[in-house]
């Protein structure tokens, strides 16, 4: 029986750089790349697949 870890990761769109999850990534959930900082949202967990987080605007009570 194997009792070792196992880490869930794939490549940042923007750096090319590792990103690992520690537990297994929900859609939509949002990660941030270690190697650039960019923000990254998961758009899919089979395969596991993310993209540059939008940018957050501010709706000002429009």
């Amino acid at each position: 029986m194997d009792t070792g870890t196992y880490t869930i990761a794939c490549e940042c769109p923007e750096c090319g750089g590792r990103v690992e999850f520690a537990r297994a990534p929900l859609n939509g959930e949002v990660v941030r790349c270690a190697e650039c900082a960019v923000e990254l949202e998961v758009t899919s967990t089979q395969p596991l697949s993310v993209v540059l987080a939008p940018e957050v605007e501010e709706d000002w009570g429009e």
